[in-house]
Protein backbone atom coordinates (compact mmCIF):
# COMPACT_ATOMS: atom_id res chain seq x y z
CA UNK A 1 0.00 0.00 0.00
CA UNK A 2 1.78 3.69 -0.69
CA UNK A 3 1.21 7.11 -0.13
CA UNK A 4 0.32 9.64 -2.47
CA UNK A 5 3.99 9.99 -2.87
CA UNK A 6 4.45 6.80 -4.39
CA UNK A 7 6.41 4.94 -1.18
CA UNK A 8 4.80 2.57 1.54
CA UNK A 9 2.30 4.10 3.29
CA UNK A 10 3.65 4.83 6.88
CA UNK A 11 2.54 7.53 9.49
CA UNK A 12 4.91 10.60 10.36
CA UNK A 13 6.55 8.48 13.22
CA UNK A 14 7.84 6.08 10.37
CA UNK A 15 5.40 3.08 11.70
CA UNK A 16 2.84 1.84 9.74
CA UNK A 17 -0.29 3.01 10.32
CA UNK A 18 -2.98 1.23 13.16
CA UNK A 19 -6.25 -0.15 11.13
CA UNK A 20 -8.03 1.74 13.73
CA UNK A 21 -7.01 5.40 12.90
CA UNK A 22 -7.13 4.01 9.21
CA UNK A 23 -11.12 3.16 9.49
CA UNK A 24 -11.37 6.45 11.94
CA UNK A 25 -10.22 8.45 9.10
CA UNK A 26 -12.18 6.95 6.18
CA UNK A 27 -15.18 7.86 8.73
CA UNK A 28 -14.41 11.40 9.05
CA UNK A 29 -13.52 11.99 5.18
CA UNK A 30 -16.81 9.97 4.23
CA UNK A 31 -18.41 12.65 6.01
CA UNK A 32 -17.26 15.36 4.62
CA UNK A 33 -17.06 14.09 1.21
CA UNK A 34 -21.22 14.04 2.05
CA UNK A 35 -21.49 17.83 3.39
CA UNK A 36 -23.87 19.54 0.80
CA UNK A 37 -24.54 16.55 -0.81
CA UNK A 38 -26.62 13.76 0.89
CA UNK A 39 -29.89 13.97 1.11
CA UNK A 40 -30.12 12.62 4.41
CA UNK A 41 -31.13 14.77 7.31
CA UNK A 42 -31.37 13.19 10.54
CA UNK A 43 -28.37 13.38 12.04
CA UNK A 44 -27.36 10.24 13.47
CA UNK A 45 -28.71 8.63 10.41
CA UNK A 46 -25.87 10.67 8.54
CA UNK A 47 -23.10 9.57 11.26
CA UNK A 48 -24.69 6.15 10.70
CA UNK A 49 -23.90 6.31 6.78
CA UNK A 50 -20.37 8.29 7.45
CA UNK A 51 -19.23 4.83 9.13
CA UNK A 52 -21.31 2.95 6.66
CA UNK A 53 -19.32 4.08 3.18
CA UNK A 54 -15.76 4.92 5.18
CA UNK A 55 -15.43 1.59 6.12
CA UNK A 56 -16.69 -0.29 3.21
CA UNK A 57 -14.69 2.43 0.86
CA UNK A 58 -11.44 0.82 2.67
CA UNK A 59 -12.47 -2.35 2.17
CA UNK A 60 -13.55 -2.07 -1.27
CA UNK A 61 -9.98 -0.64 -2.14
CA UNK A 62 -8.20 -3.38 -1.08
CA UNK A 63 -10.79 -6.20 -2.71
CA UNK A 64 -10.63 -4.61 -5.87
CA UNK A 65 -6.99 -4.76 -6.57
CA UNK A 66 -5.21 -8.09 -7.14
CA UNK A 67 -3.54 -9.27 -3.52
CA UNK A 68 0.25 -8.89 -5.46
CA UNK A 69 -0.21 -5.68 -6.74
CA UNK A 70 0.60 -2.07 -5.52
CA UNK A 71 -2.01 0.76 -5.05
CA UNK A 72 -1.99 4.49 -3.99
CA UNK A 73 -3.75 4.87 -0.70
CA UNK A 74 -6.03 8.41 -1.28
CA UNK A 75 -8.65 8.70 1.47
CA UNK A 76 -10.67 11.16 -0.84
CA UNK A 77 -10.93 9.04 -3.88
CA UNK A 78 -11.70 6.05 -2.07
CA UNK A 79 -14.72 7.91 -0.32
CA UNK A 80 -16.00 10.20 -3.51
CA UNK A 81 -18.93 8.72 -5.51
CA UNK A 82 -17.37 8.96 -8.66
CA UNK A 83 -14.91 6.90 -9.88
CA UNK A 84 -14.23 3.04 -9.55
CA UNK A 85 -15.12 3.23 -5.74
CA UNK A 86 -17.15 1.73 -3.40
CA UNK A 87 -19.57 4.88 -2.93
CA UNK A 88 -20.08 4.75 -6.80
CA UNK A 89 -21.84 1.24 -6.42
CA UNK A 90 -23.39 1.97 -3.58
CA UNK A 91 -24.85 5.49 -4.99
CA UNK A 92 -25.54 3.41 -8.34
CA UNK A 93 -27.82 0.91 -5.85
CA UNK A 94 -29.59 3.94 -4.44
CA UNK A 95 -30.31 5.37 -7.90
CA UNK A 96 -32.11 1.94 -8.84
CA UNK A 97 -34.02 2.05 -5.53
CA UNK A 98 -35.00 5.07 -5.64
CA UNK A 99 -37.18 4.45 -9.07
CA UNK A 100 -39.24 2.33 -7.08
CA UNK A 101 -39.86 4.67 -4.32
CA UNK A 102 -40.76 7.28 -6.79
CA UNK A 103 -42.57 5.11 -8.35
CA UNK A 104 -45.09 5.08 -5.44
CA UNK A 105 -46.90 2.30 -6.37
CA UNK A 106 -46.49 -1.80 -6.48
CA UNK A 107 -45.76 -3.51 -9.51
CA UNK A 108 -45.75 -6.79 -10.14
CA UNK A 109 -42.29 -7.58 -12.25
CA UNK A 110 -41.96 -10.79 -14.27
CA UNK A 111 -39.76 -12.13 -17.31
CA UNK A 112 -43.27 -12.17 -19.77
CA UNK A 113 -43.23 -9.54 -22.35
CA UNK A 114 -39.81 -7.90 -21.85
CA UNK A 115 -39.43 -5.19 -25.02
CA UNK A 116 -35.40 -4.52 -25.30
CA UNK A 117 -34.31 -2.11 -28.31
CA UNK A 118 -32.45 0.29 -26.77
CA UNK A 119 -28.48 -0.37 -27.22
CA UNK A 120 -27.92 0.89 -23.95
CA UNK A 121 -31.03 -1.78 -22.56
CA UNK A 122 -29.40 -4.36 -24.38
CA UNK A 123 -25.83 -3.68 -23.37
CA UNK A 124 -27.29 -3.37 -19.48
CA UNK A 125 -29.34 -6.78 -19.96
CA UNK A 126 -26.12 -8.39 -21.32
CA UNK A 127 -23.82 -7.02 -18.08
CA UNK A 128 -26.33 -8.31 -15.76
CA UNK A 129 -26.30 -12.01 -17.53
CA UNK A 130 -22.23 -12.40 -16.69
CA UNK A 131 -22.68 -12.15 -13.21
CA UNK A 132 -23.71 -15.79 -13.07
CA UNK A 133 -19.78 -16.33 -15.32
CA UNK A 134 -18.40 -13.99 -13.04
CA UNK A 135 -18.56 -15.31 -9.48
CA UNK A 136 -17.27 -18.73 -10.40
CA UNK A 137 -14.29 -17.33 -12.02
CA UNK A 138 -13.36 -15.44 -8.70
CA UNK A 139 -13.94 -18.00 -6.52
CA UNK A 140 -11.55 -20.65 -8.48
CA UNK A 141 -9.09 -18.19 -8.81
CA UNK A 142 -9.61 -16.25 -5.39
CA UNK A 143 -9.71 -12.81 -7.10
CA UNK A 144 -11.90 -10.72 -5.56
CA UNK A 145 -10.97 -7.70 -7.75
CA UNK A 146 -12.42 -9.62 -10.88
CA UNK A 147 -15.78 -9.56 -9.14
CA UNK A 148 -14.67 -5.50 -8.42
CA UNK A 149 -14.14 -4.72 -11.54
CA UNK A 150 -17.45 -6.53 -12.75
CA UNK A 151 -19.42 -4.07 -10.51
CA UNK A 152 -18.30 -0.94 -11.82
CA UNK A 153 -18.73 -2.05 -15.37
CA UNK A 154 -22.39 -3.00 -14.84
CA UNK A 155 -22.68 0.20 -12.50
CA UNK A 156 -21.58 2.22 -15.41
CA UNK A 157 -23.85 0.57 -17.67
CA UNK A 158 -27.04 1.02 -15.53
CA UNK A 159 -25.62 4.91 -15.40
CA UNK A 160 -25.56 4.71 -19.59
CA UNK A 161 -29.24 2.98 -19.89
CA UNK A 162 -30.27 5.62 -16.87
CA UNK A 163 -29.79 8.63 -18.95
CA UNK A 164 -30.55 6.99 -22.44
CA UNK A 165 -33.87 5.47 -21.32
CA UNK A 166 -36.24 6.99 -19.71
CA UNK A 167 -37.94 5.05 -16.78
CA UNK A 168 -41.25 6.43 -15.37
CA UNK A 169 -41.81 8.66 -18.50
CA UNK A 170 -42.19 5.04 -20.76
CA UNK A 171 -45.24 3.23 -20.47
CA UNK A 172 -46.83 -0.30 -21.24
CA UNK A 173 -44.65 -2.91 -21.81
CA UNK A 174 -41.53 -0.91 -22.31
CA UNK A 175 -41.59 0.75 -18.83
CA UNK A 176 -42.46 -2.77 -17.55
CA UNK A 177 -38.46 -3.87 -19.22
CA UNK A 178 -37.25 -1.01 -17.82
CA UNK A 179 -38.09 -1.56 -14.24
CA UNK A 180 -37.32 -5.23 -14.23
CA UNK A 181 -33.89 -3.68 -15.66
CA UNK A 182 -33.41 -1.87 -12.79
CA UNK A 183 -34.51 -4.48 -10.08
CA UNK A 184 -31.78 -6.69 -11.41
CA UNK A 185 -29.35 -3.94 -11.44
CA UNK A 186 -30.11 -3.67 -7.32
CA UNK A 187 -30.57 -6.92 -6.75
CA UNK A 188 -27.12 -7.56 -8.93
CA UNK A 189 -25.68 -4.90 -7.37
CA UNK A 190 -26.20 -5.68 -3.85
CA UNK A 191 -25.56 -9.52 -4.02
CA UNK A 192 -22.14 -8.86 -5.70
CA UNK A 193 -20.94 -6.08 -3.09
CA UNK A 194 -22.40 -8.45 -0.39
CA UNK A 195 -19.90 -10.98 -1.59
CA UNK A 196 -17.10 -8.86 -0.97
CA UNK A 197 -18.41 -7.79 2.69
CA UNK A 198 -19.78 -4.31 1.74
CA UNK A 199 -22.94 -2.90 2.77
CA UNK A 200 -25.16 -1.08 0.66
CA UNK A 201 -27.07 2.13 2.42
CA UNK A 202 -31.15 2.78 1.21
CA UNK A 203 -30.48 6.54 1.10
CA UNK A 204 -27.31 8.61 0.47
Amino acid sequence: ILGKDGTPLKTRAGDLPQLQDVLDDAVVAARAAAVGRSQVEDEEEREALAELIGVNALKFTELSHHRTSDYIFDLEKMVSTEGDTAPYLQYSYVRCRGIFRRLGEEVELDREGLVLSEKEELHLARMLARFAETVPVVLDDFRPNLLANYLLELARAYHSFFQACPVLKSDGAVRKSRLVLCELTARVLSQGLALLGVAVPERM
